[in-house]
């Protein structure tokens, strides 16, 4: 499926991108979600009453998820492959109004990583099923950690 570029809404400003990459990423998964457009997808998941999420592991991963179903909350950091990576001003409201990127946490950046605190539900093999999404089905996935609610994580 081609992703198709936000429109440039009143008082937006682009800047141009590198032509290189600093760093290299590997997606570990996708989030399978029920909406398929950025307009469908809630503004933040709900973890309470929000719609069950999958979230398929690639195989070669499949060791890093053992004792993942100990765990009640997860700290998902996933790319959004559909956003603009040219905006430095936005107009959140599309009123004409703008704020800088970096003040906002539109899916709009230079590196469009956003992140999700869900709760895990359970694990049926090398998927999760989780509560808490707000992105598009198909959403590659960075990494995945324990979320301990702000308090310092245990002793390894």
């Amino acid at each position: 499926m081609e992703k198709v570029m936000a429109e440039i809404r009143a008082g937006e400003v682009c800047a141009p991108l590198p032509q290189t990459g600093d760093a290299t990423v590997w997606f570990v998964g996708r989030l399978r979600t029920p909406w398929t457009s950025p307009r469908d997808c809630p503004r933040q998941g709900d973890r309470t009453a929000g719609p069950v999420c999958r979230i398929e592991i690639d195989p070669r991963w499949r060791e890093a998820l053992a004792g993942i179903e100990r765990k009640e909350n997860l700290l998902l950091l996933y790319w959004m492959d559909g956003a603009r990576r040219d905006l430095v001003r936005q107009s959140p409201r599309n009123d004409g109004e703008t704020v800088g990127t970096f003040a906002l946490r539109s899916p709009n950046r230079p590196n469009p990583v956003a992140c999700s605190v869900v709760t895990l539900l359970g694990r049926e093999g090398d998927v999760l099923l989780v509560r808490g999404l707000d992105c598009v089905d198909g959403t590659p996935l960075i990494d995945l950690k324990p979320d301990y609610g702000g308090r310092p994580c245990p002793e390894h």
